[in-house]
């Protein structure tokens, strides 16, 4: 995957990093496995805005991805790699051998003709996907599931993956993408590799306009609004004084909010980096 650079032709083309999209082979999605996706634009059911900053940005059909990969020891052939609107990631069309059709998020380095299976016993080659108790251990893998058959939560977007550092009795010990390492069941699933558009934090917009065409609106800082607005706006001039904190006051630095009785704190070895 490459970035591309323009030639500041426009004002708008002065800092615009976007990629090459040399990875993508057709531009028309599969039908069969589109279903529409409607958006609220920030408001609720009575159309009051509960979540600022959102709205607008071109129409969209939803693509329905394979995250749970239980399709168990038929082989599948990858027929393009495409871009998808919804997520940073390319995602893969694979054509199995009894004439099924599914999308998956396609792996870095997955190749048109490729052939590729899931299930158990199944060989730890590049978008295959099998348990953590039979990945060799080092293997960087995304699409992890937390519990067995619920399907891929963790290191999905662009570029994420989590290393297999060892096992423990029934768990798996993994290095996920925050520098966490915590233990899940040998029985979830994970697959091979590195999801694909690595580059994808390195680009740029360019122009505030490419932000709306993604559905999001400008966004006014805290420090600049009145008290009555906002607990960081107000005083003389171009005061921003205050500690950081949100329009309800919850403090935005430092400040915890897990809970201490969570069920997951069990699984967790070593908390993210800081």
């Amino acid at each position: 995957m490459a970035l591309k650079k323009y030639k500041p032709v426009t004002p708008g083309q002065r800092f615009k990093v976007i990629s090459s999209f040399d990875e993508i082979t057709t531009n028309k999605p599969e039908d069969s496995l589109l279903c529409p996706k409607t958006r609220t634009g920030g408001r609720n059911n009575s159309g009051k805005m509960t979540m600022r900053n959102r709205g607008g940005g071109h129409k969209k059909m939803y693509r329905c991805i394979d995250f749970k990969r239980d399709k168990d020891g038929v082989p599948a052939t990858v027929k393009t790699i495409e871009y998808d609107p919804n997520r940073s990631a390319r995602i893969a069309l694979l054509f199995y051998v009894d004439g099924e059709k599914r999308y998956i998020v396609a792996p870095h380095g997955l190749k048109v003709d490729q052939v590729i299976i899931s299930g158990e016993g199944v060989s730890p080659d590049l978008g295959n996907s099998l348990p953590l108790g039979e990945i060799p251990f080092g293997s960087t893998v995304h699409n992890i599931e937390l519990r067995p058959g619920q399907g891929a939560k963790m290191a999905r977007s662009a570029g994420s993956y989590a290393q297999l550092m060892s096992r423990d009795g029934k768990y798996a010990v993994l290095r996920l993408p925050s520098g966490e390492t915590r233990m899940i069941l040998c029985s979830c699933r994970a697959t091979i590799g590195i999801v694909s558009n690595i580059d994808h934090n390195l680009e740029v917009s360019g122009k505030a306009g490419r932000h709306r065409w993604m559905g999001r609106r400008p966004r006014v800082r805290g420090v600049v609004m009145n008290p009555v607005d906002h607990p960081m706006g107000g005083g003389e001039g171009r005061a921003s004084g205050g500690h950081p904190r949100s329009r309800k006051g919850l403090p935005a630095k430092g400040y915890k909010t897990r809970s201490k009785k969570k069920h997951s704190n069990n699984y967790i070895i070593e908390r993210r980096k800081k």
